[in-house]
């Protein structure tokens, strides 16, 4: 009953990202005078969220940890890359989609190992990092909104991805997976000795991790967006 709590609660802020990317959206509309969606790319939108979220999936089984920084079972893959580039391509929504997509094709093809936890964790800090790098770029096209949103979609997911795991994502998974939170800082004190608690866990083993993460994933997407841009609207 834990678990299908959980599923729940979490099924509800699916929902609420969703509609908060969908009101971003219609500021940006109606301050840019643009339009997100029409009858006329409905379907090229459709292929090229389906193709992303595809390619975020594979990209999902290449993950590795980050040993030096944070336990094993915190691991950095390239997945985030293909769901930034659809939403600076096609808006806030279709990032929360595409990263919604890529999550549930991933659990279905290999299940989870995490009590669902890690699951919504990578969809609910993705959005995080995402959304408000999008809304950000939409407001006004340029390189220089490109750089200064991908570094506030950083700065978001870290203090986010801060917060959340101490108060919400590690206790809940310490519930559902029976371990307990000790484990965790015993992990983390075995790569950093200053590591004693949770809030030091969170602060020297999450953030370092996030960070990295967000700088090497928004590289990357700052390499490959302009150019696969023109090919993807093409």
């Amino acid at each position: 009953m834990k678990t299908v709590y959980f599923i729940i609660v979490s099924l509800i802020m699916v929902v609420a990202a969703y509609f908060a990317a969908f009101a971003c959206e219609k500021l940006i509309e109606r301050k840019n005078h643009v339009k997100f969606s029409s009858e006329k790319m409905k379907v090229n939108k459709l292929v090229i969220m389906a193709m992303l979220s595809a390619i975020a999936v594979v990209l999902m089984y290449f993950d590795f940890p980050l040993g030096f920084i944070a336990p094993a079972f915190y691991k950095m893959d390239f997945s985030e890359v293909p769901v930034l580039i659809g939403s600076f391509l096609l808006g806030p929504c279709a990032g929360v989609i595409i990263e919604a997509v890529k999550v549930l094709l991933h659990m279905c093809l290999k299940g989870t190992t995490t009590a669902f936890v890690g699951d919504f964790a990578n969809f609910i800090l993705g959005c995080a990092y995402v959304v408000p790098a999008s809304v950000i770029y939409h407001m006004h096209k340029t390189k220089k909104t490109a750089i200064i949103a991908l570094v506030v979609g950083s700065l978001t997911l870290i203090v986010s991805g801060t917060l959340l795991n101490a108060f919400y994502l590690l206790p809940k998974y310490s519930e559902l997976y029976g371990m307990p939170i000790e484990s965790f800082i015993s992990m983390g004190n075995a790569i950093n000795s200053s590591i004693n608690d949770i809030f030091s866990f969170v602060a020297l083993a999450v953030a370092p991790f996030n960070l990295i993460k967000s700088v090497v994933d928004g590289i990357v997407t700052w390499i490959l967006y302009k150019y696969l841009s023109r090919h993807l609207k093409a």
